[in-house]
């Protein structure tokens, strides 16, 4: 293991010719309200340093590499992480059958994401870094302190200047993670991506919205207000131990749009709105345990408190929504348990 003073800087070439405002603008349009943590990754890899992101699902972490390799020109080498990523998957072994009949070769050696990232000086991308096993993570470790790794029956293999790891993971999801030990963190640096503001969610859904219509018509994004307000309400429900990210809004809009096609209906009416957001957000949410009502009950809740608020209410001159009727065509369902 290196010293301190021995560890060595090697900046990354082609992020570091990025660095400047016309690269910041590519940021800025491929990624909405992203700005300090643009100029931060860009920096930091620019710099030669391995990078963490850390945050919900949806904040747009895929997003922000996937175009910062695209503007820079180097490889983008995926690879999710799990509990079946084992060091040897990761690294990558030999071909078994031409081992058989040839032996133990260089040119048998299939490479694994991490020696393809090492070998072409590119970008390896690990989401859900604190799904992947104890021993997978060492093997990273050893790469990130010392650029090289001795693989068994091939040699040594060092990283080509340019290579660096960017590692993300979600930190509310308990289920199935570990915790990450300090030695992952001591060789990172480590953004933090939290959710958006409420404007910057909106004009994410738009995008999305307006980029899936299709040949068959432009999805009406007038609504994407509440769809979002709904979204964020799921994060801040008391009975909710993990709310929704902007892709339920998204989602939301998108079968609203063709429910509503389907019913010959308009897209905000209610009913249509209401079975979109049930269809949308349900299965994106995590009750907390030991709850009395289901994810279904809660999504209904909350739909009604964005879609038909009090002060709406009060003033409507219809009678039966100011005696507190939704104004549904059928009652709110209520799935059983």
């Amino acid at each position: 293991m290196t010293s301190q003073d021995e560890i060595a800087v090697t900046p990354n070439g082609g992020v570091a010719a990025m660095l400047g405002p016309a690269t910041l603008d590519v940021f800025d349009k491929a990624v909405v309200g992203r700005r300090t943590e643009s100029e931060v990754l860009l920096a930091a890899l620019a710099a030669g340093r391995h990078v963490m992101l850390e945050g919900p699902p949806g904040t747009g972490k895929s997003t922000l590499l996937r175009t910062l390799a695209s503007a820079a020109g180097i490889s983008l080498v995926f690879v999710e992480g799990s509990a079946e990523l084992t060091p040897g998957r990761l690294v990558g072994s030999h071909d078994p059958s031409r081992v058989l009949s040839e032996g133990y070769r260089d040119e048998n050696f299939l490479d694994g994401p991490l020696l393809e990232a090492m070998r072409t000086g590119g970008l390896l991308y690990l989401e859900e870094l604190n799904r992947v096993p104890e021993e997978t993570i060492n093997v990273l470790i050893t790469v990130m302190s010392e650029g090289e790794l001795h693989v068994p029956r091939l040699g040594l293999v060092r990283a080509t200047a340019g290579f660096a790891l960017v590692a993300a993971m979600n930190p509310f999801d308990a289920v199935g993670t570990a915790r990450i030990s300090a030695a992952v963190y001591d060789r990172t640096c480590r953004i933090r991506m939290d959710y958006q503001s409420a404007p910057d969610e909106e004009q994410v859904v738009a995008r999305a919205v307006r980029g899936a219509a299709g040949s068959d018509g432009i999805v009406a994004v007038t609504d994407a207000g509440r769809s979002v307000a709904l979204v964020r309400a799921t994060r801040e429900h008391p009975e909710v131990r993990i709310g929704s990210s902007v892709r339920g809004a998204i989602d939301m809009m998108l079968v609203a749009d063709r429910l509503a096609r389907l019913r010959d209906l308009p897209a905000n009416d209610r009913g249509v709105s209401l079975d979109a957001a049930l269809a949308a957000l349900s299965g994106r949410i995590r009750v907390q345990e030991g709850g009395d009502r289901t994810a279904e009950e809660i999504i209904t809740e909350l739909w009604h408190r964005v879609y038909d608020p009090p002060a709406e209410a009060e003033h409507s001159d219809d009678p039966g929504k100011a005696s507190g009727a939704t104004g549904l065509d059928r009652p709110a369902p209520r799935v059983p348990r």
